[in-house]
């Protein structure tokens, strides 16, 4: 019986390991009931400068109104993940009673804590709190810029907040914080001195009608923009992408399927027997059939990228499953966090099955070490990373930096569920492992390369196989930056599956392009090549990354910028993880599928 590939063949069993984790992940979110006069807990949350979304501050690190006891609320672990730290205030809502300039307390100020209101309001700082699962957004403070000369810098801090808070039946529905109608208090230069600066701080709740049910009122936040709004339904770019790459698929289709044809009339011949039997006074790349299938150097390097590729294939493609459920909405604080962390040790089973399972086809000895080496390709660089960027996080004392017990758990998550897993499907893909299906033998001796032009070296596949599927993705790609370096919530996933779907397809198709001329140049190395050309799409992304931060953002700063190229590098190394593996895959089924067909008459 002929062995299945190992990308096929354990197809099933990531859909099943998905489908689990859509279970395991799967939460039912009640509305919570409130009866007139009710509590309606507020939480404070975080700070930070408007333009770096990822430098964030507890909000009672600024002097502040605060409970003599701060008491924080329990989170989940992708709440810890996105910097959230949710403690209870001192405001006292209550369900469907407007309360009008309550006192919520009365500071007094030394010179240190005035010039630190003052720095913060001039950064742009915001804060973010959360009432029933809402995010509610304002900003600290008021700057004013005016003139050249007599230039006029003004800063003032707001002191009275204003929440209007939407329900319907016996649910919220909405809220937000407005200072419309509030002046605010000057910190001039010297406020502070000689005894500090005394304020009150006070708040107005005023509650109104809403006709939108509970289960619209994500629709409510959506349409709400505190934040610049960027992203908008992209349909016209969208198919301008899709029908390039159908175009382009189509050229490259008939191309190929012209040329093998004239290929196959030259090298077919009307005798029975083995490829070693064919006319051997032909070039092109019926000549190295010899050596086509010779094993290439670095088996378990290939492998273990094989392997962990197929495990984000896997792991991207439950993401966007999940998110087309609707498992993923504006309420849920760090849902895809948590979702990714766990899709991620479950389908590690697949990234050791198909590492092993195909190291073992091609006569792979070491097969503990390829374990190791496939459990730790990913892990190994995010640890590094994260390590760096959570240094600079704690330094600043920012809320991004994780705590010690989320650090353990996330530690114990791989310890305990990811490596076990990728040493189970690398021992179950090694005992289910076949011989290595060639059409030909490989002889003992290699066959010498002859010299390339140019337009074959390794570089330029790179750049071309690179480019191409770029270019199908780079008008999406920035509605993806803008969601996660912004403050944008993403929710056309079915246009993400499409996008994803064209990237895949332009990947596989170009390698097995460029694969094509490869052997056509009597040149068998193709099995790192085929990598490497559509893997470098990475390297375009990293560079798109580059370009964004300095042109399309304001993101400024150590902390930001740290956070910002750490993870761009490891979402570029994840691209080509995933598109290196279908590349590969895509080059072998094809080289299989011509050197079967040299033995057909």
């Amino acid at each position: 019986m002929k062995p299945e590939a190992p990308f096929e063949k354990f197809a099933g069993g990531a859909l099943g390991m998905c489908v689990l984790a859509l279970c395991l992940l799967s939460q039912t979110e009640g509305a919570v009931k409130y009866k007139p006069g009710d509590q309606v807990t507020l939480y404070v949350n975080k700070v930070g400068p408007y333009h770096n979304p990822q430098e964030t501050y507890h909000y009672y690190t600024l002097p502040v109104c605060r409970p003599k006891e701060v008491r924080h609320k329990a989170m989940s672990l992708g709440e810890v993940l996105d910097g959230d730290r949710m403690a209870e205030s001192l405001y006292d809502i209550r369900f469907k009673e407007n309360t009008e300039r309550r006192t919520l307390c009365q500071l007094s100020l030394t010179e240190k804590e005035v010039e630190q209101l003052r720095e913060a309001i001039e950064e742009l700082y915001y804060f973010e709190f959360v009432l029933d699962e809402i995010p509610i957004w304002g900003f600290v403070g008021y700057m004013e810029e005016s003139g050249f000369l007599p230039h006029s810098h003004k800063v003032g801090l707001w002191t009275h907040l204003d929440f209007n808070i939407e329900y319907n039946g016996d649910s919220v529905i909405f809220a937000n914080v407005s200072v419309k109608d509030v002046k605010p208090v000057p910190l001039e230069e010297g406020a502070g001195a000689g005894g500090g600066l005394a304020l009150t701080q006070s708040y107005t709740v005023r509650w109104f009608e809403s006709p939108l049910p509970y289960e619209r009122r994500a629709e409510r936040l959506q349409d709400y923009s505190f934040f610049p709004k960027t992203l908008e339904i992209h349909w016209l770019s969208i198919i301008n992408s899709l029908v390039l790459v159908v175009l382009l698929l189509g050229f490259v289709i008939i191309i190929l399927m012209r040329v093998l044809k004239n290929d196959f009339a030259r090298y077919n011949v009307d005798e029975e027997g083995a490829c070693d039997d064919l006319d051997q006074g032909d070039n092109g790349w019926k000549i190295i059939h010899t050596d086509v299938f010779r094993f290439p150097p670095y088996k378990s390097l290939l492998c273990a990228v094989l392997g962990v590729g197929a495990q984000f294939l896997t792991l991207a493609t439950g993401i966007i499953v999940m998110a087309l459920l609707g498992m993923f909405n504006v309420h849920r604080h760090g849902a895809i966090n948590s979702a990714a962390i766990v899709l991620y040790a479950l389908t590690s089973c697949v990234s050791g099955y198909c590492s092993c399972n195909f190291y073992t086809q091609i006569h792979g000895q070491r097969w503990v070490w390829n374990i190791i080496l496939t459990s730790s390709l990913f892990s190994a660089p995010l640890f590094l990373t994260w390590s760096v960027v959570n240094s600079v996080h704690w330094w600043s004392g920012s809320t991004q930096a994780l705590p010690v017990s989320t650090v353990l758990l996330l530690l114990a998550v791989w310890a305990l569920v990811g490596f076990p897993l990728t040493v189970i499907g690398g021992i179950v893909g090694k005992n289910k492992a076949g011989g290595f299906q060639a059409p030909c033998r490989t002889r003992n001796i290699a066959r010498q390369i002859p010299p390339q032009p140019w337009y074959k070296h390794t570089t330029v596949h790179m750049a071309i196989g690179g480019f191409l599927p770029f270019s199908a993705i780079s008008v999406e790609l920035y509605y993806i930056f803008a969601t996660v370096w912004g403050r944008e919530h993403y929710t056309l996933y079915g246009i993400l599956l499409c996008v994803f779907a064209i990237l895949l397809s332009v990947g596989a198709c170009i390698s097995v392009a460029l694969t094509y001329f490869l052997l056509s140049g009597e040149d068998y190395r193709w099995w790192w090549r085929s990598v490497l050309s559509t893997g470098s799409t990475g390297l375009f992304i990293f560079v798109y990354s580059v370009f964004y931060y300095r042109n399309r953002s304001s993101m400024s700063g150590l902390v930001q910028s740290v956070e910002f190229f750490g993870y761009s590098l490891l979402t570029a190394f994840v691209f080509s993880l995933m598109l290196g593996t279908v590349s590969f895959a895509a080059s072998l089924t094809f080289i299989r599928y011509i050197y079967r067909s040299l033995k057909m008459d």
